[in-house]
């Protein structure tokens, strides 16, 4: 059995994975709130309970050195070789959430992504991946000739660079807000979306009617509201906060994409595309994408393509597990499966 976890700022996602026919086999799976928890350890036990796991990968936020980590949102240090000797699991490993998120690209079946833009499929080369969700997360997907191997990146954190007169107010708001340097993330994320519609509302002064502040009122997290009422069409502020929010998405996708060449095409990941789809689908993020002057074509030639499946990054994880494990000790679960 083999154990897979996404570490998030606010969550923790853990699922036991099988394999059938060499493909992984989702068994059970469960959604524990990190801040009730004082360590990852503590929660993987509740998980597990009497369960075995003959390896462990968890994909993590930020970048890992020697098998550890210190969060950024949550204070915990988390050790691959302590998690290992804690949860008396041989092979544990700890990777970058979008290096697991590149990895589940190849675990996903065709009715998991959807194509925004078919671009020319008969290219080979770099994938770049994308992920809006909590944080912004970014990565390449590197072709060595055979396969992709994913690579992480903290490209999410660098200097949000506006477009046009409103991004440029957009960029001011921020600075004051946050007292000095902007990121991406502060944008392209959950509290992006809130961000766009903070200044929407104090500095452009859109119309907030009593109906829309009594029902942010209700919630702890405003992004479900300002998404649902921009996708009915019952809220102009709304509707031009998630316009504002998936056009810098497409450009910085855009941005990207340039960066790392990826002609084998771009995936968008993290937990907000899926619930935006309708409005990446009108176009919007692709305008922003491809408009990048000399280089436009080239970004026009590149498919962009949708993971709807928000247990990408589990499934990544899992296949990393068992690939590595198969590695030091010899022993795969997957080929074994396919006998």
């Amino acid at each position: 059995m083999i154990l897979a976890g996404d570490v998030g700022g606010t969550k923790v996602h853990l699922a036991l994975y099988d394999f059938i026919d060499g493909k992984l086999k989702h068994t059970q799976d469960k959604q524990y709130p990190a801040k009730d928890y004082s360590g990852l350890e503590e929660i993987v036990k509740e998980f597990l309970g009497t369960a075995k796991a003959t390896a462990a990968c968890f994909g993590v936020p930020g970048p890992v050195r020697d098998g550890r980590l210190r969060l950024t949102n949550l204070p915990w240090t988390l050790d691959s070789r302590e998690l290992s000797s804690g949860l008396g699991i041989e092979h544990v490993f700890l990777i970058n959430d979008l290096e697991a998120n590149g990895y589940g690209v190849a675990e996903l079946s065709p009715e998991q992504i959807y194509t925004l833009a078919e671009g020319d499929a008969s290219q080979t080369g770099n994938r770049a991946l994308i992920a809006a969700g909590t944080g912004l997360g970014e990565g390449l997907l590197a072709w060595n000739g055979r396969i992709h191997v994913p690579y992480p990146s903290e490209g999410g954190h660098v200097d949000y660079a506006p477009r046009n007169e409103d991004e440029i107010d957009l960029l001011r708001f921020l600075k004051q807000k946050y007292n000095g340097r902007v990121s991406y993330e502060r944008v392209i994320s959950g509290m992006g979306l809130t961000n766009i519609y903070e200044f929407l509302l104090e500095v452009r002064g859109m119309e907030e009617p009593k109906w829309l502040s009594d029902k942010l009122a209700e919630v702890s997290d405003p992004n479900g509201v300002i998404t649902e009422m921009a996708l009915s069409a019952k809220s102009e502020i709304c509707e031009k906060a998630l316009d504002m929010f998936v056009s810098a998405y497409g450009a910085e996708a855009g941005n990207l994409a340039l960066k790392v060449l990826s002609v084998g095409g771009l995936y968008v990941g993290g937990g907000i595309a899926p619930k935006v789809l309708e409005k990446l689908k009108d176009g919007t993020f692709m305008k922003s994408f491809v408009d990048k002057g000399r280089l436009s074509q080239l970004l026009i030639n590149m498919p962009v393509r949708i993971i709807l499946d928000s247990g990408a990054a589990l499934l990544g994880a899992a296949a990393y597990a068992e690939s590595r494990a198969a590695e030091i000790s010899g022993i795969s679960p997957r080929a074994a499966s396919r006998v």
